[in-house]
C-alpha cells in the first residue's frame, strides 16, 4: 500500500475524504450517468465507420444515402445527448465539487478553534493560512473529476477492450500487455510527484508566514531600517519555493514524457502487428480501421488519466494537509458526562496542583494549594517564569493540570463544558487584540447581539465612551487591523468595556497595566477597579504599586507560593515581595 510522506495511506486520505460525497451523492449519480453518456459517442463512432468501412469495400451497393443519412443523424443525436451530458458535468458537478471544498473548510476551521494553546504556540499561523486556503483550492476540481475520469475511463477501458476482443483477442492481449508496464513506469513517478506537491506546499506555507510575519511587523522593520534584511529572507524563501517547483516540473515531465512514449509503442504495435495479421487474412481491413480508432479512444482514455494525474495529486496532497490536522487531537475537550456550570459565585480552589508544558520535562507549577473566596482580589506577583500567567491559564482551561484539582464553586473543571466556564471569566491581557472592524464590532465581542445602549454603558464603565465619541465616526469608526489606529490606552480601554459587557463574576487581569504610559496607566487602572468592584478577581502585577489594595497578595517562585498576605503583612515581613517591592519603588523614584 503505497504511503505519504506523513505514514498515511491513499487509502486512509480517500477514506477520509469519500464521506464529503454523503450530501451530494444524488447529483454525483447524476454526474456520473452523464459521464457515462459522454462516453457513447466516442464508443459508437468506431463502429459507424468499420460498418461504413465495410460496406465500401464489401458491399459499395448496399451504401445508399438513406443509410449515410441516418447514420449522420443517429450521430448527431449522440452528439446532442453529449452536449447536454457534458454541460451538467461543467456547471452542476464543478458546484458540487466547490461545495465539498467549502464543507472541509468549514470543518478545518471548526476544528482549528477547538485546538488548545500548545497547538498555537508550536505551529505557524502562515502554515495554517495555507492549509485553510490554498490547500483546498484544487479539491473542487478533484472532488468533481476524481470520480468522473476514473468513471468514464473505466467503461471506455472496459468495453474498448470486450469489442477489440470481438475482433482478434492476439492482438489485443498484445495491447493490453503494454499497459501493465505503462501504470509500474507511471506508478514510480506518482510517488516522487507526490513528494514534491508535499514539500511545494509545506513550502508555500513558509512563505505565508515570513510575509505575515514582515507585514505584521513593518513598524518594527521600518524602524530599524531593515527592509533589506526582509527583502533578503524573501528571496531566499522564495528561491526555495522555486526549487520546489523546479523539482515537482522535473517529475512532471518524467511521468508525460514516459507516456507519451507508450502511447507511440502501442500505436506502433496496432499497425505492425494489425498489417501482419491483415495480411495473413486474420483481420478484414474494416476491422483494422476500426481497432486503430478503438486504440486511439483507448488511448485518450490513458491520457485523460495521465493529464488527470498532476490534479490528483495536488488534491491527495491537499487532503492529506487537511487531514494532518483534523488528526490533531483536541487536547482540552468536554468529557461526556460535562454538566452546564451554573451561576458563579466566584469562589475558586486549586488542590496540590502541578503542572507542565507536553515539551517540558520540568514542572512550571508544583502541589499548589490556594483558596480564593467570591469576591476577593488576588495579586500574583515574582519574578518572571515562576508560572504566574500559567497558574491563571489553568482556571479557564486554556490548558489541563498535570496532577491535582482546581474547582470553581465546588465543581471540578474539568467536569463542566469548557464553554460555560469560559463564559463565567473575564480575561484583560498586557496584549491586546481588537478585530479588524468597528469600535462598537469590538465591544459588542464581549456579548454578540448587545443593544447600542448596553455597549455604550459599557464603554462609559470602562472609561472610554468620551474619546469613543471624539473618533471620526464615533463607535463606527474603523480601528484598523488589530487596532492600529488606537494608542495603546484607547485599545486597552475597549477591551475592558468587552469585559464589562461580558459582566463575568471572575476577572484575570493579566499584567494589563504594565505597556502603558503615566497617564493612560492612571486612566486604565481606574477602569480596572471599576470592573473589579463584587467580582474575584487574579491580578498578575508588573507595577507592584498598582496592588497595594489588593485582598491578599501571593509571591510566586519556580518553588510554588513563597508569601502571602496584604501588602502591609509582607513589608512588615521583610522577606521576598518587600524586597521586589523595595526595589520597585527605587526605580521608579530613580
Amino acid at each position: 500500500m503505497k504511503k505519504t510522506i506523513s505514514g498515511k495511506s491513499t487509502r486512509y486520505l480517500m477514506s477520509r475524504f469519500i464521506p464529503y460525497f454523503k450530501k451530494y451523492r444524488l447529483v454525483l449519480v447524476l454526474d456520473l450517468f452523464c459521464a457515462m453518456l459522454t462516453t457513447v459517442c466516442d464508443i459508437v463512432l468506431p463502429l459507424i465507420i468499420r460498418y461504413l468501412t465495410d460496406l465500401g469495400i464489401n458491399n459499395l451497393a448496399a451504401l445508399s444515402a438513406r443509410i449515410i443519412l441516418s447514420v449522420g443523424a443517429l450521430y448527431m443525436g449522440l452528439r446532442i445527448i453529449d452536449v447536454l451530458a457534458n454541460y451538467f458535468m461543467q456547471n452542476v458537478g464543478h458546484v458540487m465539487g466547490a461545495r465539498i471544498e467549502t464543507d472541509m473548510r468549514r470543518d478545518l476551521f471548526s476544528h482549528l478553534q477547538e485546538l488548545s494553546y500548545s497547538y498555537y504556540s508550536n505551529t505557524k499561523v502562515g502554515q495554517l493560512m495555507a492549509r485553510i486556503t490554498s490547500d483546498l483550492f484544487d479539491i473542487t476540481e478533484f472532488a468533481h473529476h476524481c470520480p468522473e475520469e476514473f468513471f468514464i475511463a473505466g467503461i471506455k477501458i472496459i468495453v474498448s477492450f470486450a469489442i477489440l476482443c470481438s475482433m482478434d483477442v492476439w492482438l489485443t492481449l498484445i495491447i493490453f500487455a503494454i499497459i501493465p508496464v505503462m501504470i509500474f513506469c507511471s506508478t514510480r513517478f506518482n510517488r516522487k510527484m507526490r513528494r514534491a506537491f508535499k514539500r511545494s506546499r509545506n513550502q508555500l506555507g513558509e512563505i505565508n508566514s515570513q510575509v505575515e510575519d514582515s507585514l505584521l511587523g513593518i513598524r518594527v522593520v521600518k524602524s530599524f531600517a531593515n527592509e533589506d534584511i526582509e527583502r533578503e529572507k524573501f528571496k531566499n524563501g522564495n528561491k526555495e519555493f522555486l526549487d520546489t517547483k523546479k523539482e515537482t516540473y522535473k517529475y512532471m515531465a518524467g511521468f508525460g514524457s514516459s507516456t507519451r512514449f507508450f502511447d507511440g509503442l502501442m500505436y506502433i504495435v496496432v499497425v505492425v502487428a494489425g498489417s501482419f495479421f491483415m495480411m495473413h487474412g486474420k483481420i478484414s481491413p474494416s476491422d483494422l480501421v476500426a481497432y486503430l480508432l478503438y486504440v486511439s479512444t483507448l488511448l485518450t482514455s490513458i491520457r485523460r488519466i495521465v493529464e488527470f494525474t498532476e490534479q490528483f495529486q495536488r488534491g491527495m496532497t491537499g487532503i492529506e494537509r487537511f487531514v494532518e490536522i483534523l488528526d490533531e487531537p483536541i487536547e482540552i475537550d468536554d468529557s461526556a458526562d460535562a454538566i452546564e456550570l451554573p451561576d458563579v459565585r466566584g469562589n475558586i480552589d486549586f488542590e496540590n496542583v502541578s503542572f507542565k508544558y507536553s515539551d517540558g520535562s520540568e514542572n512550571v507549577l508544583t502541589n499548589i494549594n490556594l483558596n480564593i473566596k467570591q469576591g476577593e482580589n488576588i495579586a500574583l506577583v515574582g519574578p518572571s517564569g515562576a508560572g504566574k500567567t500559567t497558574l491563571c491559564n489553568l482556571i479557564p482551561r486554556f490548558y489541563d493540570v498535570t496532577d491535582g484539582t482546581i474547582t470553581v464553586d465546588g465543581y471540578d473543571i474539568r467536569k463542566v463544558t469548557t464553554k460555560s466556564l469560559r463564559s463565567q471569566i473575564g480575561i484583560v491581557q498586557q496584549d491586546v487584540y481588537l478585530f479588524s472592524g468597528t469600535v462598537y464590532e469590538n465591544i459588542e465581542y464581549g456579548k454578540p447581539g448587545a443593544t447600542h445602549e448596553e455597549i455604550e454603558t459599557a464603554a462609559k464603565l470602562a472609561g472610554a465612551h468620551e474619546f469613543i465619541s471624539q473618533l471620526p465616526d464615533g463607535y463606527h469608526t474603523f480601528v484598523g487591523e488589530r487596532g492600529v489606529k488606537l494608542s495603546g490606552g484607547q485599545k486597552q480601554r475597549i477591551s475592558i468595556a468587552r469585559v464589562f459587557l461580558k459582566n463575568p463574576p471572575i476577572l484575570i487581569l493579566d499584567e494589563a497595566t504594565s505597556a502603558l504610559d503615566n497617564e493612560s496607566e492612571h486612566i486604565v487602572q481606574k477602569s480596572l477597579s471599576e470592573l473589579a468592584k463584587g467580582r474575584t478577581t487574579l491580578t498578575i502585577a508588573h507595577r507592584l504599586t498598582t496592588i497595594r489594595n489588593a485582598t491578599t497578595i501571593l509571591v510566586l517562585t519556580e518553588d510554588g507560593i513563597a508569601e502571602s498576605g496584604s501588602h502591609e503583612e509582607l513589608i512588615k515581613k521583610k522577606g521576598l515581595y518587600h524586597s521586589l517591592y523595595s526595589m520597585y519603588t527605587d526605580s521608579s523614584e530613580k
